[in-house]
């Protein structure tokens, strides 16, 4: 029973923190999904830099794993266990 008083009491319970970091690892999935598109001679212009990862599938990848967070820090655990 002693061990129970000296139980640190977390902002969030252990499923908040994995879905946590699982959002983050989304939103650096997207950043690296944006990254590149650079061409290796100043003078020349690259047209990959507009390609449908970059300008649509990154931001999208990114927003999700916003919204995931802001899931991970509003949910509320439903039992004494996931805490």
């Amino acid at each position: 029973m002693q061990n129970e008083n000296n139980k640190f009491d977390f902002a969030f319970g252990k499923i908040n923190y994995i879905l946590l970091g699982i959002g983050f690892a989304v939103i650096v999935l997207g950043f690296m999904l944006m990254a590149g598109g650079a061409s290796e001679d100043p003078n020349v212009f690259n047209e990959d830099i507009f390609s449908f990862r970059r300008i649509t599938l990154a931001p999208i990848v990114v927003l999700a794993g916003f919204i995931f967070e802001i899931y991970a820090i509003m949910r509320k655990p439903k039992n004494k266990d996931e805490e």
